[in-house]
């Protein structure tokens, strides 16, 4: 019993895994377009995200500008 249960676990887990018990866009040729067209402009702005959450688009505080006129 205990074989067939894990047997049966295993077996939905691969098939879960192969994406083919539900579709990620529609069959519709036209819908699909809008679908996939919706995806990649959200994905376009992952590297702005990025950059804001690690700070890189912020000004680096080691130049070699002085406030005081030291060095320019």
């Amino acid at each position: 019993m205990r074989k067939l249960f894990f047997s049966a676990i295993l077996g939905a887990v691969c098939l879960v895994q192969t994406g083919c018990i539900v579709p990620i866009y529609s069959s519709s040729p036209d819908r699909r377009v809008k679908q996939m067209i919706y995806v990649s402009e959200g994905l376009r702005h992952i590297n702005g995200i990025w950059e804001r959450a690690w700070g890189l688009d912020m000004p680096d505080l080691q130049t070699p500008y002085r406030t005081h006129g030291g060095v320019i």
